[in-house]
């Protein structure tokens, strides 16, 4: 618990990439008019969850006025009521509603993380800056490797940051790599990586990705971690 609390730490105060560094923090200066009063987080935003998962879900990276202004993954964006309303449906979250970093949400045996930690601009963190990034995500699995099952991807973005970053952290993973498929599910010395499209507007305003099929995948993931839902 307390080396996971260390990484946290850590990544919040990690300024490796200038561009998102320039963009998280101008954001956090210029605000949405409807945030105006509100003091954003304007820094890496943590991955959220208790240490001893057995579920990780990876997606993209934190959203402008979403995590970048409350300091939690997927919290206070559309994105993120997508997601916590799912996992609350399958009985991984306390509450269907994530909209502050202090509002008593707790996710059972689930935690959530990204392989970018900052917000860029136009939701396009680039392949050098998550390359950059991908030292903080090693270290997260390796540190979650002890009671992880199961691992949830959300989007192709996240799949080709995430299975480097499992080849990093000690799994075998098989060459070539996986394609990234929604339902895809790849088996990798006692840890099932399944992926998931992500719960991006584009895909959940146009149906490509509806809550019954996220449910569908949060649900079996759940299962193969050993999570009771």
């Amino acid at each position: 618990m307390d080396a996971l609390a260390e990484l946290d730490r850590r990544i919040t105060g990690c300024r490796a990439c200038p561009r998102l560094v320039d963009w998280r923090e101008e954001v956090a200066r210029t605000k949405r008019a409807a945030f105006a009063d509100q003091t954003y987080w304007g820094r890496p935003v943590p991955g959220f969850g208790p240490p001893d998962a057995r579920l990780l879900i990876v997606g993209l990276a934190p959203a402008a006025h979403g995590g970048n202004r409350t300091g939690r993954m997927f919290t206070g964006d559309r994105s993120g009521d997508v997601l916590y309303q799912a996992l609350y449906d399958v009985g991984l979250a306390s509450q269907p509603t994530s909209v502050a970093a202090d509002d008593g949400l707790e996710l059972y045996g689930v935690r959530v993380t990204a392989p970018v930690h900052c917000a860029p601009p136009d939701n396009r963190p680039t392949p050098g800056e998550r390359e950059t990034c991908r030292a903080w995500l090693v270290r997260e699995l390796g540190l979650l490797k002890p009671t992880m099952r199961a691992l949830v991807v959300l989007g192709a973005f996240g799949w080709q940051a995430t299975l480097p970053a499992l080849r990093d952290a000690g799994w075998t993973v098989p060459r070539p790599r996986p394609a990234f498929a929604h339902g895809a599910r790849v088996a990798l010395d006692g840890l099932d990586v399944f992926g998931c499209f992500h719960v991006s507007q584009r895909n959940t305003f146009t149906g490509r990705l509806t809550p019954a099929m996220l449910r569908d995948v949060l649900r079996t993931a759940a299962g193969a971690a050993g999570l009771g839902t």
